[in-house]
């Protein structure tokens, strides 16, 4: 299992990102299921729409309708968590897209998310711990150097 949030998404579908190819790869050859939190699905939907244009918005829309990625709804639990992560790792700042890939992450005991970007809160592990394990492993995806 693999929680996706969404920069590896975003890439995947945008062939001018950086990291197209790399994140691609992952979603490609990953043997799932690849999980979509309900927030990621709604932020992927922006930034390809307002950056990649209407057919790669639609494109990962499809990919969600086919079952290629599995979409998760939030629960009451996983808003209250979010609410907690908010708050603690306030500094960060965490918001509510990335507390919520934490939160689903947490509620399946998925150890594995892929994503990427300078988010200080997905360097490294003990960083930020998943409530049930203690740590979660970050996919590693290529990215441009200084971008991480």
């Amino acid at each position: 299992m693999l929680i996706c949030d969404t920069g590896p998404l975003y890439a995947a579908l945008n062939r001018k990102d950086n990291d197209h190819e790399a994140c691609l790869r992952l979603l490609e050859e990953d043997p799932g299921p690849l999980i979509v939190p309900s927030p990621v699905l709604a932020e992927v939907c922006w930034l390809l729409e307002s950056r990649a244009g209407s057919e790669a918005e639609a494109t990962f829309l499809d990919s969600v309708a086919s079952g290629e990625l599995d979409l998760v709804e939030l629960t009451d639990e996983d808003v209250r968590r979010m609410a907690g992560l908010v708050r603690q790792y306030s500094d960060f700042p965490l918001g509510a897209v990335d507390a919520a890939v934490i939160a689903v992450a947490e509620r399946l005991q998925a150890v594995r998310i892929a994503t990427q970007g300078d988010n200080r809160v997905w360097l490294q592990g003990e960083v930020l711990q998943l409530s049930f394990l203690g740590s979660f492993t970050r996919v590693a995806i290529a990215c441009p150097a200084g971008r991480v």
